[in-house]
């Protein structure tokens, strides 16, 4: 699905509704001298940064709210483990441990609100990785941009929405793609944006449901464009809500988050290993995951997709990182 594809929500009355715009504050930014660097996906660290040993991890325990059949919610104590990358004195980068194990990614016919796109239903197979607790924040953000350019400039102040506790938007995917490239080369690690499996994987916490919490979404549980309840118009600190069974924040709603895959209209013929679907799809437009403050609650399913051109910023759009 892309932002000039009209696409007609439905409510959870099942009701068709008015179209909804995702193109608030949509700028396109000019990639034209980073096409051999950056659409390749391929972007690595320059050759004078040196490989960290695998951190050590920490456990840490947090509270997993899920909601039953009658939408009441159910609290649970889990644990996980977490790791944390210091970027300055200040600054730190929260990454958690994801196990691997397999999946079913997509959604089934039966899964109200569910498009084509999202089918066929496939088993995948994930390997043990990193990935940030939060979206990237303005203040996480603010550090890697001031480190020296690699392939393109990263603006220290890109984002609509101010706070250093806010997650960074208003940036393309080529710019998280420089962010993770810098970032490599500062920490001697190898991180990357994740692959559209990994994401979901990560995502749904084991889950089969709709949302990570359940067959319904609620706005005491993310920030989306609730209509009818509470429309908070704008994105919210990181973690203001509480996290999925493995301890990650914000996955649905709050900033739409870029992926390394590149965009296909359906899962036929998708990778089963977990890696980035870049071969045979449209190299220009990439997939983007788990809707955005100014979204309504179908585009915020574990399952929905989303695609735009790589070099477009929104202030919707944001990214979290990975390593492996």
């Amino acid at each position: 699905m892309r932002v000039n594809d009209g696409y007609l929500f439905k409510r959870e009355d099942g009701e068709n509704g008015s179209e909804k715009s995702l193109t608030q504050n949509h700028q396109n930014y000019d990639s034209s001298n980073l096409s051999s660097q950056t659409s390749s996906n391929n972007i690595v660290a320059t050759s004078n940064s040196k490989t960290k040993l695998p951190p050590t991890t920490k456990t840490f325990e947090f509270e997993v709210v899920k909601l039953d059949a009658q939408g009441r919610e159910k609290r649970s104590c889990q644990k996980a483990e977490h790791f944390i990358e210091m970027l300055n004195d200040t600054v730190e980068l929260e990454m958690v441990s994801i196990p691997g194990g397999q999946f079913t990614m997509g959604a089934p016919r039966e899964e109200e609100m569910s498009q084509e796109e999202e089918r066929p239903q496939h088993i995948v197979t994930i390997k043990p990785f990193f990935i940030g607790k939060y979206p990237i924040t303005q203040a996480q953000w603010r550090v890697i941009a001031n480190l020296p350019q690699i392939n393109c400039h990263l603006e220290p102040e890109p984002s609509c929405f101010r706070g250093d506790n806010l997650p960074v938007e208003q940036v393309s995917c080529y710019h998280a793609q420089e962010f993770c490239v810098r970032l490599s080369q500062k920490t001697g690690r190898k991180y990357r944006l994740p692959t559209e499996a990994e994401w979901e994987y990560a995502c749904r916490a084991r889950t089969s449901t709709p949302f990570h919490f359940g067959r319904k979404i609620t706005p005491n549980l993310a920030n989306y464009d609730s209509k009818d309840h509470h429309y908070r118009k704008k994105t919210t600190e990181v973690g203001s809500f509480s996290p999925n069974a493995f301890g990650l924040s914000d996955m649905h709603g709050l900033v739409w988050e870029w992926c390394k895959d590149y965009e296909h209209g359906d899962y036929y013929d998708a990778p089963s290993d977990g890696s980035a679907w870049i071969n045979d799809g449209n190299e220009e437009y990439r997939v983007l995951r788990g809707g955005s403050w100014n979204s309504y609650p179908n585009l915020c399913r574990s399952a929905s997709r989303f695609s735009e051109i790589a070099s477009i910023t929104d202030n919707q759009f944001g990214f979290r990182v990975v390593f492996s």
